[in-house]
């Protein structure tokens, strides 16, 4: 297994963890948040979908297409609305999460290993430098996202998975 084919897989197996994390969330258990200042799953969702598919395409990658205006519903500032009906159901994120990481998948599949040493864009060079340190970024930034949906559980007393 060459490391564009381990990050590849790592990509499409992480996303169905964080499937299987919200699996038995209902609607109103999206929007709980775990303490004060903390993000719902909802806004988490929407987040990685908009971040990833922004990643993917500012490195020349064919990233899914996301609704008009998807990206301004999921911002720093839209983080801390708690109306559920500003950023879409479950599971329209989930389909959409859906198309983007297979979409990046796609795209890392597509990769050579010398495009991992590209220069990451401009506007993201000061925290990762190359295109390899991006890619690794998609499937590590869904990681910690699940950490903080393994908080929001705990919380409302949903069984521990993993």
């Amino acid at each position: 297994m060459t490391a564009i084919e381990l990050i590849a897989d790592s990509c499409a197996r992480n996303l169905e963890m964080l499937k299987m994390l919200v699996g038995d969330f209902s609607e109103a258990d999206m929007m709980v948040r775990p303490c004060a200042g903390a993000n719902h799953a909802m806004w988490q969702l929407g987040h990685l979908i908009s971040s990833e598919a922004q990643m993917v395409g500012a490195c020349g990658g064919k990233a899914a297409e996301l609704p008009a205006g998807f990206a301004e519903k999921f911002t720093k500032e839209t983080s801390k609305i708690d109306d559920a009906k500003a950023f879409g159901t479950k599971a329209q994120l989930l389909e959409l999460f859906g198309k983007v990481r297979a979409a990046t998948v796609s795209w890392v599949k597509s990769l050579k290993e010398a495009d991992l040493n590209k220069p990451a864009p401009e506007q993201m060079k000061a925290f990762f430098p190359t295109v390899g340190h991006l890619v690794l970024l998609m499937p590590e930034h869904l990681d910690m996202h699940a950490g903080q949906v393994q908080v929001i559980r705990r919380r409302l007393g949903k069984p521990v998975l993993f």
